[in-house]
């Protein structure tokens, strides 16, 4: 039999992925030198989760740990992200991903699962999650956007503020969470949905993947679309009797916390990695983030953002 190793585009992670084509058959090799444990145990166990929970993931075909990489089922070359700029009706086709969504918010957690020798437990956000997430914009997009900036003076001002509304958060972290839910992971083969880069999901707020959804970097999709989006992903799930301005709340705070996050990781990305490809994300990553400081919650984290940041005046990003 022939076999043919070819490498393949990879993500913002330290992995890289490799399609093997044996015959007819093909697969996916991951390869990881770092964060091994998350990148290969902990990608093949929520995989096998997912596929216990009728959603379609990655199957692992062979484990081959000790030499650092896996081998898991090819689910295709197209992306959500690679069909959708092309359709009309995106809506309809959106809301097949709200679905999916809501299947994993189905999902009930063990205390713990196993893969041979090795044991995977859940993580909980918490706080101190939030708040790790977010300092990248601190720490990264502020450090590299303006030279004039008092980084350490505008991140101890701003974080106060951020962690009075990061404790406004209404729901629970009891909910399966994918972590990077977005058009880009979620692969489609002959009209079915195949979810990839699951090695960091966590319990936490139930709105954290709608967000992700919805508000995607990536994506640029008009503000009514969104707002339908997300009263589709209320009127379909368990939280439909409360109080939809809860549930709005949470979806902004978790939008905002998220797109400073990415802000901090493409720069990052950019700047430590060389990969300055992501640096054109960020406008419209601003764009997402000053759609959701709209709402009153963010009164006065807006008017300290102004104050101290001066968006509107830093550097074009090009200038990074």
């Amino acid at each position: 039999m022939n076999y043919r190793l070819k490498k393949i585009s990879g993500d913002a992670s330290f992995r890289e992925f490799y399609r093997l084509k044996k015959g007819n058959r093909t697969s996916i090799i991951v390869k990881a030198n770092k964060e091994k444990f998350k990148n290969l145990i902990s990608y093949a166990i929520i995989n096998k989760i997912l596929k216990e929970n009728k959603i379609n993931a990655p199957k692992l075909i062979s484990n081959h740990y000790q030499h650092n990489m896996i081998e898991i089922s090819d689910l295709g070359e197209k992306s959500f992200y690679d069909i959708i700029s092309k359709k009309r009706n995106k809506f309809n086709y959106y809301k097949d991903l709200i679905k999916i969504i809501l299947k994993l918010q189905k999902i009930k957690i063990k205390k713990n699962y196993y893969l041979g020798k090795y044991k995977f437990k859940f993580q909980k956000y918490s706080l101190q999650n939030l708040h790790k997430e977010s300092d990248l914009f601190f720490d990264w997009y502020l450090k590299f956007s303006s030279k004039n900036l008092k980084i350490s003076k505008i991140k101890r001002i701003l974080k106060i503020e951020l962690n009075k509304i990061y404790k406004k958060l209404y729901f629970k972290n009891n909910t399966f969470v994918h972590r990077d839910f977005h058009a880009s992971n979620i692969m489609v083969n002959k009209k079915t949905f195949g979810l990839v880069d699951s090695q960091d999901a966590i319990i936490g707020n139930p709105l954290y993947d709608v967000a992700s959804l919805i508000d995607d970097v990536r994506i640029k999709l008009p503000i009514n679309l969104q707002n339908k989006l997300l009263k589709f992903y209320y009127s379909k799930s368990k939280f439909k009797g409360e109080n939809f301005q809860n549930l709005k709340n949470d979806y902004d705070i978790l939008s905002v916390q998220r797109n400073f996050k990415i802000l901090g990781i493409f720069v990052r990305l950019s700047k430590r990695d060389n990969k300055s490809f992501y640096l054109r994300f960020l406008p419209h990553t601003w764009s997402l983030i000053n759609r959701r400081l709209k709402n009153p919650i963010f009164k006065n984290f807006q008017l300290l953002l102004n104050k101290h940041v001066k968006i509107k005046k830093l550097k074009k990003i090009n200038n990074l």
